[in-house]
């Protein structure tokens, strides 16, 4: 069934019809029909089965909750399990389309959200999803989930105006994001929450369970084995099967999720087959050199790249300054004046690694050279609050491309901590009480030694007592949730339409409350003024200015060191996929549109099953 928009531009005089199709970005995409994206295969057969491997455990299917680790396939959105209101698009930034709810609308001063709930959607019990399900999802996640209360923090209330229409009420005006985004909230079914397990037990959305929970979306549970493994079976009469977001996609019969403890664990399970199909790879080494192995030389794994236009993530080392050493600044500069990347890239990465010089880095979001007009006139709201080089100098980063320029850097890092009060004593530096300068970086990933190790070696040539702690992934987890760490290393993800999730990322208030992605503890009033400039931005132009000045002044900061990217997506996989022959842009991969080739998988199953057994 196609589902056309009906949608005339925001802020006109029709601001307050329907529409199935919503863009922060794309005025095109909310008046043309959608009927299936662009890129998929919509005869792609169903069957077969995807094998993936993930790192650590799992001992809760609740994801909504800090207490627990959830299994694989389940996320904040609901993953595979739960349906949300509207699904991000794949092919737009800052777009989506209709899933639970078929429509949805708001008032010019955008102080609401209307959502009209498609009278077709189910449970997999056969029950009708319905305007109680939705008030309800959003009382409990805005009570009980950490991440839904930063969300969704101006909305005040959800009421069930019939059966099928939620409006949610907003204490602010003038935010255009957050009627888009209430299209993300995951919804779940009252009526088994709120009832009782096989053994007669009350059922509680507030603590972790190993009971599959009933769900909505294209799969569910079929078997586990906590902390091991578990597999998701395809609804076969999953309500949503042929509406446009889905037509095409979830092909696979069955996805497995095999947990392994470590990367290299993972990586000869890739290369032996039956445990992980497709691997996304993030070691330029292995990428360059490691692909020799027999199933590769044979023909049975292959490699693919592919491109996105979404923008590249933040990668760093998140330096806690929650800890006292990392308090001033001069500090922070000095630590990023002592990464040297060229080498690494030289040395290590095969020079396929670009330097990440911006939070936004990729398009039009990320800040360059001078702020000049609308972004200079935002900062100088700011302007007795973030450093003034913000104002007088672009924004670089320390380039390590001769031994000479290294000594540079490093001499100029000796400058900025001797000011901040760590003088040498010895081969030590201390501060005015003699307590040494220490930093351990924290790691859940024993290959961190090869990345981190150069860099820890450059900090104890400054007089820094530098040490790397590799700990299992449970304690990982939980270190990070509560802040117990000196520097990890944090990834950045931005959507090309910043909003709400700034708060979760930077704001003072997330600095102070536990498991927010602020990892860097950035309390800054001048952050604080910026984010809300980028979620009350008026229009696009605005928006791109806003950003581009959060983005300056959290480089100023210098709260993370920003570490590397690569601009292609490496997978590798076992040839047993259809694949469409084109991905779409914004994404630039969508491994649910790809199907399996049984017959192949079958001689690839038959072939490395008695390998194994030799």
């Amino acid at each position: 069934m196609a589902t056309a928009s009906l949608l005339v531009a925001a802020g006109t005089a029709g601001a307050v019809d329907w529409r199935s199709t919503s863009s922060l970005i794309n005025a095109d995409a909310e008046t043309a029909p959608f009927e299936r994206y662009d890129h998929v295969n919509p005869d792609a057969p169903k069957g077969g089965r995807l094998n993936s491997v993930v790192p650590g455990t799992f001992d809760s299917f609740n994801p909504f909750i800090v207490r627990g680790t959830a299994a694989a396939g389940l996320n904040y959105f609901g993953g595979i399990l739960w349906d949300t209101l509207m699904q991000q698009s794949l092919a737009d930034p800052g777009t989506s389309h209709g899933l639970i709810a078929d429509a949805f609308k708001y008032p010019e001063d955008y102080s609401s959200a209307t959502y009209r709930i498609n009278e077709r959607a189910r449970w997999h019990d056969g029950q009708p999803i319905t305007a109680e399900d939705v008030v309800w999802s959003f009382n409990v996640l805005k009570e009980h989930s950490q991440m839904h209360n930063r969300y969704y923090a101006n909305v005040t209330e959800a009421v069930a105006v019939s059966d099928r229409e939620v409006e949610f009420k907003f204490d602010q005006t003038g935010n255009r994001e957050l009627p888009h985004i209430m299209g993300d909230l995951p919804v779940l079914p009252k009526h088994w929450w709120e009832g009782t397990d096989a053994e007669g037990r009350q059922r509680d959305v507030t603590q972790p369970t190993l009971e599959p929970p009933l769900g909505s979306g294209a799969y569910r549970i079929e078997s586990f084995r906590p902390g091991a493994d578990i597999t998701w079976e395809r609804v076969e009469d999953y309500w949503a099967a042929d509406l446009p977001v889905n037509i095409g996609r979830n092909n696979f019969d069955r996805r497995r999720y095999t947990y392994i403890q470590d990367d290299n664990a993972a990586w000869q399970a890739f290369t032996k087959g039956g445990l992980q199909d497709i691997r996304v790879e993030n070691r330029a080494g292995r990428w360059a050199t490691e692909y020799n192995f027999p199933a590769f030389e044979r023909g049975d794994v292959v490699k693919e790249t592919f491109q996105s236009n979404s923008g590249e993530p933040m990668q760093g080392f998140v330096l806690n300054t929650r800890r006292p050493q990392f308090q001033d600044r001069r500090v922070r500069q000095a630590l990023t004046l002592a990464y040297d990347f060229e080498s690494l890239n030289r040395l290590q990465f095969h020079d396929l690694y670009q330097r990440t010089d911006s939070f936004f880095e990729g398009g039009e979001l990320a800040s360059s050279g001078l702020p000049e007009g609308l972004e200079l006139e935002i900062l100088e709201t700011v302007r007795d609050e973030v450093p003034p080089e913000v104002f007088t100098e672009p924004f670089t980063l320390p380039v390590h491309d001769t031994p000479q320029t290294s000594r540079d850097h490093l001499r100029r890092a000796s400058q900025l901590l001797a000011e901040a009060g760590w003088t040498p004593q010895g081969r030590q530096l201390v501060n005015e009480n003699g307590e040494p300068f220490r930093i351990e970086f924290l790691s859940s990933n024993p290959d961190s030694e090869r990345t981190t190790g150069p860099y820890i070696n450059t900090l104890r040539r400054l007089g820094i007592d530098a040490s790397l702690r590799i700990i299992d992934s449970s304690q990982y987890v939980n270190r990070v949730r509560d802040y117990d760490y000196d520097v990890i290393t944090g990834i950045v993800m931005q959507s090309q339409s910043p909003g709400n999730e700034q708060r979760e990322f930077w704001s003072s208030e997330a600095a102070d409350l536990p498991d927010t992605r602020n990892y860097a503890g950035i309390k800054n009033p001048a952050v604080d003024k910026l984010v809300d400039r980028i979620i009350f931005a008026k229009d696009r132009e605005e928006l791109v200015a806003a950003t581009h000045a959060l983005d300056r002044v959290l480089l100023w900061g210098y709260y993370y060191v920003p570490q590397y990217h690569n601009s292609e997506i490496w997978v590798a996989h076992w040839n047993k996929f259809g694949i469409p022959e084109e991905q779409p842009a914004y994404v630039g991969v969508d491994i649910d549109s790809w199907w399996v080739l049984q017959d192949r998988e079958a001689v690839i199953d038959e072939e490395y099953a008695d390998e194994d057994a030799e």
